[in-house]
């Protein structure tokens, strides 16, 4: 997993990109009249990676790469790809393919001459346009599909022709919006294996467009999680889920109960912080910049959180009784209401092969909740 880029701050002048970065993207706004769509937005892509545009409808995410592929002109602001400004650019003269969520295939065309319609007017001969097609069968597995049509193969070998067609040309970035979104749940999940695979090995940088956090999270090198037409924070998958900045990107990625809490006491690596809804004062990891007094959020992941009937010998404990819950298979999510009405979701793993009797709990019974120190992501704001 790559390292994060540092963001700099919008507004700020421009400093010259390292030679790893393939785009750069300085305080970009669009407007469409009075509603502003993408708002001061700064990254910088890197060359090799598949990097993630994460938010839900209306965010600003596809607008934004619109603008990248040349369809928008940013209001303010501006894009560059390898050092090269791209205002004035149309799209047919930049390096970059969009892949569009319909795939756009010609249906009377077979699959080869579906992905060798875009080489028509590079400058190539007769041959290497043949073996230009021939190499791009291979690198999505469809050789033996070459002399179908579209509605003769499945929608994930659609999905891959078109995936296919795009990389013929060798764009140095190829967007992908809602590349999964036609797929059933079983194949989206195989095909982003797949599609992790195909860019591994032909080495064009990705920029994905996605409202699904699994298929984000699963994907991209890194993320940039969007709301309102702002970046709220840039990570890998990793950091963007362990470690968020801010209550949205908690909530948004992933599952959390949240409580409003002060700080207690600071000491040394440890905070000491008064939950109210909770009943207790928990410990947690110190966070940078905190201080006796300060009024916080504190965000606990189902899964970091421990179920049992007997009370544990944990510094953070709290006893409830389970409200609700839900048997997924692989694990069961429960409910617990504490005595001050707080509703805590718990995930526990269902290791055993074991019927309604090896549930760690059942509805009404009083349980005890425990958590580390680690587990609490505590928020300023």
């Amino acid at each position: 997993m790559r390292a994060t880029a540092a963001e700099g701050p919008a507004g700020t002048a421009a400093t010259p990109a390292p030679a790893d970065v393939l785009v750069r993207i300085e305080d970009v706004t669009k407007r469409f009249g009075s509603f502003t769509a993408v708002s001061g937005v700064s990254l910088d892509i890197r060359r090799g990676e598949i990097f993630g545009l994460l938010g839900g409808s209306g965010c600003g995410k596809t607008t934004l790469l619109r603008m990248l592929a040349g369809f928008e002109e940013p209001s303010a602001g501006r894009i560059l790809l390898d050092g090269q400004d791209m205002a004035g650019v149309p799209p047919y003269a930049r390096p970059i393919h969009m892949m569009f969520q319909s795939y756009a295939l010609f249906p009377h065309m077979t699959v080869e001459r579906n992905i060798g319609y875009g080489l028509k007017h590079e400058r190539m001969t007769e041959a290497q346009r043949r073996d230009r097609v021939r190499e791009m069968l291979d690198l999505v597995q469809l050789a033996p599909f070459a002399g179908r049509k579209p509605h003769q193969i499945s929608g994930g070998q659609r999905q891959r022709v078109a995936l296919a067609r795009a990389l013929a040309r060798q764009p140095k970035l190829l967007l992908l919006d809602e590349p999964l979104a036609a797929l059933d749940k079983k194949l989206r999940e195989a095909t982003q294996f797949e599609l992790m695979n195909i860019q591994a090995r032909t080495g064009v940088t990705f920029v994905v467009v996605t409202h699904d956090q699994d298929e984000a999270m699963t994907l991209s090198d890194r993320i940039a999680v969007m709301d309102k037409g702002r970046v709220m924070q840039v990570g890998s998958p990793t950091e963007i889920y362990e470690y968020p900045t801010s209550r949205f990107t908690a909530g948004f990625i992933g599952m959390a109960t949240f409580f409003e809490g002060r700080v207690q006491g600071v000491d040394g690596p440890s905070l000491r912080i008064d939950l109210p809804e909770t009943g207790t004062v928990i410990e947690a990891r110190a966070a940078a910049g905190l201080a006796a007094g300060q009024a916080v959020t504190v965000a606990l992941r189902p899964e970091k959180i421990a179920i049992s009937r007997d009370r544990p010998a944990a510094a953070n404990a709290v006893e409830g009784t389970v409200q609700d819950l839900g048997y997924f298979g692989k694990d069961s999510l429960y409910r617990i209401r504490l005595a001050t009405g707080k509703l805590v979701l718990v995930h526990a793993v269902n290791a055993r092969r074991t019927g309604a009797d090896g549930r760690v709990a059942d509805w009404e019974d009083r349980v005890w909740l425990s958590f580390d120190p680690e587990a609490a992501i505590v928020l300023a704001e």
